[in-house]
């Protein structure tokens, strides 16, 4: 197998790069003078967090559910899509808006599309819960580039909080699915007890999910969008205190999903004491979720999906440990500016945590996905 046919035989390969290598661009470019205040945001859940979703979903997907996986050149079209979005958004200000918002739309739908037959032949009918927060991410999308197209800045800030909440529904369903299942794994090996998923709990997490964001979006009135915020914060914490995450510190594979899922836990927290005191910037708690939740998933799953994928051990070298580290440090750095209104220093410092840990990420295991895979060897 060729350098080129590696890079197209899983999804998990081109997406998992490209986010990786666009993350910390897309966060560089931010915050220059030279592209608008509302591209950053936009890029980091449409072009980074997207890339990662669809690296993880086109890879787990069909290993779960027993449906044939997308490799080849509707892999390669499909990346060519989400090239194309980047390319658009980086320069918009040179073409035309529609042909912009086509470009960068094109994916999801393309993404949704490609699914619907891995999901509805599968074994496993839970999975058809995925395509709902696609749906509406890829709203979300949609109405950005509307409101871009009758310029409130309102309107396009809630395109992309619709789009954050798509993320941490489909956060709370992978998440919930992953982190238990490799911990019991894990646990078992160990001869300790380990709960299983409890399909009532997972049905009133998805319900807390939906009502906190219904709540955020309509802008309810504060004892309501403080209840929706606890509500999710008490069932999210009965659901990983089940777990038992902090039976697996010695293994950073899994104990960057448990941080990640503290963070997330701390996602709603942050958001209703926004409510409650003005000490709390309203947009704390997207920072926590983004920087902190998705950052430490993302880069543990992103080396378990790299090393398992690809043949190799699950051992995590100390270079990556660092970065995990780098990444919780980042989301400590970027809430302490928000709620303490530290100096500017604190926010670049931030920013270059958090880019290194991704290409950190790209450097180790970057020539992992371009290359063929070893013989699959088992994991934890």
């Amino acid at each position: 197998m060729t350098l080129d046919a590696a890079l197209w035989s899983s999804g998990f390969r081109p997406f998992l790069l490209a986010g990786a290598l666009y993350g910390p661009l897309a966060l560089a470019l931010g915050y220059g003078a030279s592209v608008p205040a509302h591209w950053h945001a936009h890029e980091m859940v449409y072009g980074f967090a997207v890339a990662i979703v669809c690296g993880v979903l086109l890879t787990a997907l069909p290993s779960w559910t027993g449906a044939a996986e997308l490799r080849g050149v509707p892999l390669a079209l499909l990346a060519a899509l989400w090239l194309a979005g980047r390319a658009a958004m980086l320069w918009s200000g040179s073409i035309a808006p529609a042909i912009v918002a086509i470009l960068d739309c094109a994916l999801l739908p393309a993404l949704c599309v490609l699914l619907v037959p891995v999901l509805g032949s599968g074994r496993k009918r839970l999975f058809l819960w995925s395509l709902p927060p696609l749906v509406a991410l890829a709203l979300g999308n949609i109405l950005f580039h509307l409101a871009l197209g009758r310029s409130p800045a309102e309107e396009a800030s809630w395109a992309i909080r619709l789009g954050l909440h798509a993320l941490a529904f489909l956060f709370s369903l992978y998440g919930g699915l992953l982190a238990p299942a490799f911990t019991r794994t894990y646990l078992r090996a160990r001869g300790e007890p380990a709960a299983a998923i409890h399909v009532p709990l997972e049905y009133a997490t998805a319900t807390a999910m939906v009502l906190f964001a219904a709540a955020d979006l309509a802008a309810a009135p504060t004892p309501w969008m403080v209840a929706a915020a606890l509500l999710a914060f008490a069932v999210q914490g009965v659901r990983a205190w089940r777990w038992r995450g902090w039976r697996t510190a010695g293994e950073p594979l899994l104990w960057t999903l448990h941080l990640g899922f503290a963070w997330f836990l701390a996602t709603f927290a942050l958001r209703a004491l926004a409510e409650l005191t003005p000490q709390v910037p309203a947009e704390a708690w997207t920072h926590a979720f983004t920087l902190g939740a998705l950052g430490m998933v993302m880069t543990g799953l992103m080396t378990r999906i790299a090393l398992r994928h690809t043949g190799r051990p699950p051992v995590v070298v100390p270079a990556m440990r660092a970065a995990y580290g780098l990444v919780f440090a980042a989301a400590l750095l970027r809430l302490a500016y928000a709620v303490q209104g530290l100096g500017a220093w604190v926010l670049v410092l931030s920013a270059l945590a958090w880019s290194a840990a991704f290409l950190l990420f790209a450097a180790l295991y970057g020539p992992m996905l371009l290359r063929p895979s070893l013989a699959r060897v088992s994991s934890t």
